[in-house]
C-alpha cells in the first residue's frame, strides 16, 4: 500500500482498519520496519505495531507477532554498511513492545520470553553494523536498539538472578567486543540496561563487582596493546562513566546503589591517570 494508506491510519489514531486482514496489514509493517525511508520506517511503522501492541490488538497472536519480530534480528546478520541493519534494529524494539505488554499483562508462557531474550542476545552479541545516524536514511542505532530490548526483558517477571546475571554478561560482551567507538548515545541506554537489572534486586553486589572489574581491565588505555589504546578502550570507559552518572543522579536508586557507587569511582579512578606525565599523549 501506498504511504498515504499509512498516513491515513495515523490520522485516525493509529485506529486498526477494517478493509484488510490484521495478517496482511502486519506482514506490510513488518517490511516497513526494514524501509531505508525514516518517513515509511520511524513515522508509520514503527509507531504503528508499536501501539496495536500496547492497546491489546495482538493479545492473542503476540507469541506469533514475538516470533516474526525474532526472526527479522537474522535478516541480513553479518553484514555491515547495508540497509539490512534496519529491519535488524527496529524488529528490536518491536520485540521489546511484546516484551513489555507481556510484562504488563502475563501473554506468553515463561520459555517464550527466554527464548526471545536468548535470540536478542545472540543478535546484538553478532551484530556488526553499529552506526547511529545514517545520513539521509536516519537512525539505524543497533546498539541502542538492543539495549532498550534488553531492559525490558531484564523487567520481565520470567527473569531471575541466573537470567539476570546472564543479560549483565551480555552488555559486557557486547562493550568489550572489538569494533568502532559508539557516537550516539548508546552507551547511556546500555547503563540504563543495567540498571533495569539492578532495580530488579536480584543480582547482588558479590556478582556485580566482578562485573565492574572486568569492564575496567578493558577500560585502561594504559594496559591496551593496541595502536590506537583510546579506540580499543573507549566503549567500557564510557558504560563505566554513564553507569556512574545514572546511578549518582538517576531516580529510583536500586538497594546496591551505594556498594556499586564505590565499586565504580575505584575502577574509574584506575582506568583514568589524573596525573599524566609530562609529553604523554
Amino acid at each position: 500500500m501506498s504511504g498515504s494508506y499509512w498516513e491515513q491510519v495515523m490520522a485516525d489514531d493509529l485506529a486498526v482498519p477494517t478493509d484488510r486482514p490484521l495478517a496482511d496489514l502486519t506482514a506490510e509493517l513488518t517490511r516497513m520496519l526494514g524501509d531505508a525511508d525514516p518517513s515509511r520506517r520511524d513515522g508509520l511503522a514503527l509507531p504503528t505495531l508499536g501501539a496495536w501492541v500496547a492497546r491489546g490488538v495482538y493479545d492473542d497472536l503476540l507469541p506469533g507477532l514475538g516470533d516474526g519480530m525474532a526472526a527479522g534480528l537474522l535478516v541480513g546478520l553479518g553484514e555491515e554498511g547495508t540497509d539490512s541493519v534496519f529491519r535488524r534494529s527496529f524488529s528490536a524494539l518491536v520485540l521489546g513492545a511484546c516484551i513489555q505488554r507481556d510484562n504488563r499483562r502475563p501473554l506468553v508462557l515463561a520459555g517464550k520470553v527466554l527464548e526471545w531474550g536468548d535470540r536478542l542476545a545472540t543478535w546484538l552479541l553478532r551484530e556488526q553494523d553499529t552506526r547511529g545516524f545514517v545520513p539521509g536514511k536516519g537512525w539505524a542505532h543497533a546498539m541502542s536498539h538492543g539495549a532498550d530490548a534488553i531492559a525490558t526483558l531484564a523487567r520481565s517477571p520470567h527473569l531471575s538472578a541466573p537470567e539476570l546475571t546472564v543479560l549483565l554478561d551480555v552488555v559486557a560482551d557486547r562493550v568489550l567486543a572489538p569494533g568502532p567507538v559508539w557516537t550516539h548515545g548508546e552507551h547511556d541506554r546500555m547503563a540504563r540496561a543495567v540498571v533495569a537489572v539492578l532495580r530488579r534486586e536480584l543480582v547482588p553486589v558479590g556478582v556485580l563487582e566482578p562485573w565492574v572489574n572486568r569492564l575496567a581491565a578493558g577500560a585502561d588505555p594504559e594496559r591496551s596493546e593496541a595502536d590506537d589504546p583510546y579506540t580499543a578502550t573507549g566503549n567500557a570507559q564510557s558504560l563505566l562513566r554513564s553507569l556512574y552518572l545514572l546511578l549518582a543522579l538517576g531516580p529510583r536508586h536500586p538497594a546496591t546503589r551505594s556498594d556499586l557507587l564505590l565499586v565504580l569511582v575505584e575502577a574509574l579512578r584506575r582506568t583514568n591517570g589524573v596525573l599524566a606525565p609530562v609529553g604523554a599523549h
